[in-house]
């Protein structure tokens, strides 16, 4: 049996308070302190910091910020304007500009899908963005 002082191993305890443990459990207790300091030691020669990737939420805390009431009611207000720009549009550059901004579709999917050439739904995105800008130009 081997006698051990608790407050070594809990940091919550105040006072000392020796209890006799197998020795087993000592051993055990011993590895388990010495393998806590090789890790710091470790972590301060190689100057080890949170890593955004360790995939723990440090990132999305680090990232996810709360929106005032006035923030909101000007996004609200913006995607509000896009959309009526959007729908000012011809209907082909409305769905084209559509399809590839909002979508995520690509140029040459679109094309496939309409069986137009590739240069032609790019000019048609580029008037439709051109056509947008002087709605929104005019109207504000």
């Amino acid at each position: 049996m081997t006698t051990i002082n608790l407050r070594d191993y809990y940091p919550f305890c105040n006072n000392d308070l020796f209890i006799e443990v197998s020795d087993e459990v000592a051993a055990t207790l011993a590895e388990d302190k010495r393998r806590e300091q090789s890790y710091q030691r470790h972590l301060r020669y190689h100057n080890a910091q949170y890593s955004l990737d360790a995939g723990d939420g440090i990132e999305k805390h680090a990232l996810f910020f709360a929106l005032s009431p006035c923030e909101v009611y000007e996004r609200k207000l913006t995607m509000e304007q896009l959309y009526a720009a959007l729908d000012a549009l011809p209907d082909k550059q409305g769905r084209r500009v559509y399809a590839h901004y909002i979508l995520g579709i690509s140029q040459v999917e679109i094309a496939k899908a309409e069986g137009v050439s590739k240069g032609r739904v790019s000019e048609s995105i580029s008037n439709g963005l051109r056509n947008m800008e002087n709605f929104l130009k005019n109207q504000l």
